[in-house]
């Protein structure tokens, strides 16, 4: 599989002074989009439901199951969905399942604003329009970590002990947050911790796992050591749920989302003395290593195959419109994400983006198996997490469950 993955600062930038999009779709069509839910993808979402209307419907669908619910909806003839707005990961499972279609023949009638950085290449044909990068980002109460005199933190180990600094001095019980709900979030909280140890997922050449070794059980431990500085309640902690937490001064150190970072340190929201306080930098690395223990992902779309030309084409036109300079012209709307779109310029909410790649940080691994493990890790961390068992047993039923599933798909012979 060839990918273009999007890790340098020069991607994001992009090329300003290009002409504006108009919403004036040729021909008719229904344009049906499945999305996630935070306040970057509404902008866009909103900006191609705006292309109703002359023979065009759009209805969209934002929610935080897309990726639950995306395979199913795209498996229907017709897709109940046109567009889906995917990742690195959430694209693989529709390119396993043969769900989407190439837009090479699109891009060339109607892109006319996209940058080659945005367009993501499998087997020679694009299969994905990026529009913004994305990676978790650590947010840090400033105000709170200067009073006590500690300094940002750059490891993990840092991030423990400013932890116990402040639970010592009596500022907060438990400072820290993190996604380890279990499911999705808590996979993925572990792939980013195993990032940081620069070990491979897999076997050289193969689907085979290779993460039941010393660094994957590191890289437990080092999660196990961070939920003891976090509330009774960290197992049902999830990107969605963050914001309150920050905002009720709950905890000072949280690892969070880029995507999300505009509504954390927005001076005109719910609490403005905090988001004034508002940090970011790139996430920690730890273990002796300088990889920051993240990754780095685009945000973009993909054209569901089971749908009309008709839909296609006006499905395809209206996501232009959505993603023209117009877009990051608007202050409002380029304060929320490091946006892959033609005259973008960096703003705070990108900041995070940038360090880690300016720090080394890679990309989620783009292999047709991946999401199999990430789903094992999801499902089978838990009961470590909670000190019912050792991290090798976790490791040792990660790596069954994903055997499994990996031979049925064909993956391990």
């Amino acid at each position: 599989m060839t990918k273009m993955l999007l890790s340098t600062t020069a991607v994001l930038i992009g090329l300003a002074g290009a002409a504006s999009a108009q919403c004036a779709i040729e021909g008719d069509g229904s344009v049906r989009i499945l999305a996630n839910d935070f306040q970057a993808l509404h902008a866009v979402v909103s900006r191609a439901a705006t292309c109703a209307g002359e023979g065009v419907e759009v209805t969209t669908n934002e929610t935080t199951e897309h990726k639950d619910i995306q395979v199913a909806a795209l498996s229907t003839s017709p897709a109940a969905y046109t567009i889906a707005v995917v990742a690195n990961g959430s694209l693989v499972p529709l390119l396993n399942e043969g769900l989407v279609q190439p837009m090479d023949d699109l891009v060339a009638k109607y892109g006319q604003n996209l940058q080659d950085s945005q367009l993501i290449r499998v087997d020679g044909k694009i299969m994905a329009i990026a529009f913004m990068a994305n990676s978790q980002m650590l947010h840090y109460r400033a105000d709170l970590l200067d009073q006590n005199g500690i300094a940002v933190p750059a490891t993990y180990e840092d991030v423990i002990a400013a932890a116990k600094t402040l639970e010592e001095k009596g500022v907060m019980k438990t400072p820290l947050y993190a996604s380890f709900k279990p499911g999705w979030d808590l996979g993925e909280e572990f792939i980013n911790m195993y990032m940081g140890s620069g070990e491979p997922f897999f076997e050289d050449g193969t689907a085979k796992p290779a993460i039941d070794n010393d660094a994957g059980v590191a890289a437990l431990e080092m999660m196990k050591a961070l939920k003891d500085n976090m509330g009774p309640d960290v197992m049902t902690y999830n990107s969605n749920e963050a914001q309150p937490y920050w905002e009720n001064s709950e905890v000072a150190i949280m690892t969070g989302w880029g995507s999300r970072t505009a509504a954390f340190i927005d001076e005109n929201g719910a609490t403005p003395e905090i988001a004034k306080e508002t940090k970011i930098a790139a996430m920690p690395s730890w273990g002796g290593h300088d990889i920051p223990a993240t990754t780095l992902w685009w945000d973009g779309f993909a054209l569901a195959k089971n749908i009309s030309d008709e839909d296609a084409a006006a499905s395809f036109q209206a996501m232009m419109y959505a993603l023209s300079p117009d877009l990051v012209a608007d202050p409002e709307t380029a304060g929320l994400a490091a946006w892959l779109v033609n005259g973008y310029t960096p703003t705070p909410a990108s900041e995070g983006v940038f360090a880690n790649m300016k720090a080394g940080a890679k990309p989620y691994p783009m292999t047709p198996y991946m999401g199999m493990l990430h789903t094992a890790l999801g499902d089978n961390l838990a009961e470590f997490m909670q000190g019912q068992e050792t991290a090798e047993k976790a490791l040792e039923d990660t790596v069954a469950a994903y055997t499994t599933a990996a031979t049925e798909a064909g993956f391990i012979k």
